[in-house]
């Protein structure tokens, strides 16, 4: 695709006034939680200890156990075995998520301008995928089997927009090209 075409896009979504002043009440708080934490959980989260972000590589596990249950949930000829492998693989990714989750909103607290704006939205899509995904958890738990392929399609819907914006990051913007995001990107 066209990177014109994806920057046109990524703007259309990220030039809002609200969206500027949601991260201005926003970052202050993630920055306080963040500051409560030892600096060498910090560290870690950032990836320094690595030399570059962790959160890239945390998100293979959640978007990997979530397409798994995906693909298994929708083969033809749905079987209990597939049905068992899928919940499991749901439950991995969902659970995977976590860490991947706090790693970005890490990063994230130290975003500035269009990267900072773009950042928001890419974790909030992402934790509304998150979120849906437990709600599957547990309306396959409670039997109720097409509402959780209904529910985690969507998130990996979601999770795909998310992908894409995180690639926005990236390679438009440069957050953590050559260096971790422990000090002020964007």
């Amino acid at each position: 695709m066209d990177s014109q075409i994806n920057d046109r896009f990524e703007d259309t979504l990220s030039q809002h006034d609200r969206l500027e002043a949601l991260a201005d009440t926003l970052q202050p708080k993630v920055r306080e939680l963040l500051d409560a934490l030892p600096d060498s959980v910090e560290a870690v989260l950032h990836g320094e200890p690595l030399g570059h972000p962790l959160h890239p590589i945390l998100i293979h596990l959640p978007l990997g156990g979530w397409i798994v249950a995906g693909l298994l949930d929708f083969l033809p000829g749905g079987s209990p075995e597939n049905e068992a492998a899928a919940d499991r693989a749901l439950l991995l990714g969902t659970v995977g998520s976590v860490a991947a989750i706090a790693a970005g909103w890490t990063d994230w607290a130290n975003t500035r301008g269009e990267a900072r704006r773009t950042g928001l939205i890419h974790g909030t899509v992402n934790e509304v995928a998150f979120l849906l995904n437990v709600a599957s958890l547990l309306a396959r738990k409670r039997h109720k089997r097409r509402l959780g392929k209904v529910l985690s399609g969507t998130a990996l819907g979601l999770a795909g927009l998310g992908g894409f914006l995180g690639g926005q990051l990236v390679y438009r913007h440069g957050l953590g090209v050559g260096k971790t995001l422990a000090h002020p990107q964007g």
